[in-house]
């Protein structure tokens, strides 16, 4: 008898081939949505009547809520379902660009900001959903996209809003976020499936609440150390309460059936030290967007600076998001072939070579423009490489919560580096007319910090356990939590 013909599989769906297209645009839509408030904060005090100290909670609201909520939101995909939580990600995030469009009220857009920090969670949940739905072969190059999409959305952000606010009604900037807010969560619910992989039980409320307290406490005494003062009381007691609270919520979690956050898992040296080289490498990445902006917008009388404008500025800001596009697929295929903590070392030592060619010259717009897009082609590198060493490290069913706790590792990582380059900036002033303006010293000196902590990342990631002894997606998985897959 001849052999029965082998089935020929049916071509995917429409909605099945835009589902990575549609989850990077959600990844790019929440970086743009983090930074297109930047350019009109020198004017809103003017335009809502507000003091310059309760307009920079337009920022600090963002960065609490983001950073309480992607492990929060994280936990809740692997338990009730990712593509569901992402659905209310991006509304919580639509929501609050619309209340941002409709009122020039401090107190409500301050409101309207923390929940657009809830779209912080929407590149862990894509993440873990990509694992759960694509292939084997297609899921390191969808990751490294997807984690690039921070600093492509950043990069097209900036300018776009600079545009707006020059030329338009600074709540145009609001409504037309809103529109494409709207238009990737129509996206989402039309293409994105949702994956079958639970991790059922109880939500684990009062771990929530002191994880929420404990990085309250923390990141606002670090992003407002500045301004009330480092040896303050208020900051003091802001640090103080949050290694109490943590230390409580940690004794906690180990005792928790099921955790908001598995510490055991974390604690491991293959998912607990790409953890710590997220913070690195955040802290490291952050300090480029931070100096380039304030450095090439510097008056020319200063010697060093170029006088640029705020749309300008952007423009400048444009080479390294189609950088970050470009070199992702660049990044999935050195992890194929070396492995992610590989990609993720020599994503460090590019970064620190980035800084090195800003510390040789960062008074020539090409050489500025040149270190910049290295500094990103080490930052896509490392980006990448992250979400796949947690991938190969934890079981399926916590991929969501555990890239939740990487991506807010890196979220510290950039409050402290936003604190630490202010702190540096400030000690180092020259007066230009009647203006206090850091000095070119002082950005080297900047530059130069996070070269160094670039380096740290890369030493971190080359303390990873390598994938030798153990292949593919879950690598790292726990003996008993493979068993029982297999079983």
């Amino acid at each position: 008898m001849d052999p029965a013909p082998l089935p020929i599989p049916e071509p995917p769906r429409l909605r099945d081939r835009l589902t990575v297209p549609v989850l990077a645009f959600g990844g790019i839509l929440m970086a743009v949505m983090q930074t297109v408030v930047v350019p009109l904060l020198p004017d809103l005090p003017r335009l809502t009547g507000a003091s310059p100290a309760a307009v920079s909670w337009m920022v600090t609201a963002t960065l609490l809520a983001g950073a309480v909520l992607t492990p929060v939101l994280g936990r809740a995909g692997d338990m009730y379902g990712k593509r569901r939580v992402l659905l209310i990600a991006l509304g919580l995030m639509t929501g609050g660009s619309v209340l941002c469009a409709l009122t020039s009220d401090i107190r409500i857009l301050i409101a309207a900001r923390a929940l657009q920090g809830a779209a912080a969670a929407v590149v862990p949940l894509s993440i873990s959903i990509l694992r759960d739905e694509l292939p084997p072969h297609r899921t390191g190059s969808a990751v490294a996209l997807m984690s690039s999409t921070v600093g492509i959305g950043a990069a097209l952000g900036l300018p776009v809003a600079a545009l707006i606010v020059q030329y338009a009604n600074w709540h145009v900037m609001f409504w037309a976020t809103s529109a494409l807010g709207a238009l990737g969560l129509a996206l989402a619910w039309w293409a994105v499936r949702e994956s079958p992989v639970r991790s059922p039980g109880r939500f684990d409320a009062l771990g929530t609440l002191g994880l929420a307290a404990g990085l309250s406490s923390l990141l606002l005494g670090v992003s407002q150390g500045g301004q009330w003062g480092w040896g303050s009381a208020r900051i003091l007691g802001l640090f103080g309460g949050a290694v109490v609270i943590l230390a409580l919520w940690a004794w906690q979690q180990l005792r928790a059936a099921r955790p908001l956050v598995d510490l055991r898992l974390a604690a491991g040296r293959r998912v607990g030290l790409p953890h710590v080289a997220a913070l690195f490498t955040g802290f490291a990445f952050y300090a480029n967007s931070l100096v380039t902006a304030q450095l090439v917008q510097a008056p020319v009388a200063t010697g060093y600076g170029l006088g640029l404008s705020i749309v300008a500025t952007g423009l400048c800001m444009l080479p390294s998001g189609v950088i970050m596009l470009l070199f992702s697929p660049v990044s999935a295929r050195v992890s194929t072939a070396r492995g992610p903590r590989v990609t993720l070392a020599i994503g460090g030592i590019v970064l620190a070579l980035g800084y090195v060619v800003r510390i040789v010259d960062s008074t020539d717009l090409r050489v500025i423009l040149v270190g910049a897009a290295v500094v990103s082609t080490g930052t896509t590198l490392a980006y990448s490489a992250l979400p796949t060493l947690i991938l190969r490290a934890v079981p399926s069913e916590a991929t969501a919560s555990a890239n939740g706790v990487n991506v807010l590792m890196r979220t510290i990582g950039q409050a402290v580096s936003s604190a630490a380059v202010a702190a540096v900036l400030v000690h180092h002033t020259t007066r230009v007319g009647d203006a206090e303006v850091p000095t070119l010293p002082g950005y080297q000196l900047a530059f130069a910090l996070a070269g160094t902590v670039a380096l740290v990342a890369t030493a971190v990631a080359l303390a990873v356990p390598s994938d030798t002894a153990q292949e593919g997606v879950g690598a790292g998985v726990p003996a008993h939590v493979a068993t029982t897959k297999g079983a």
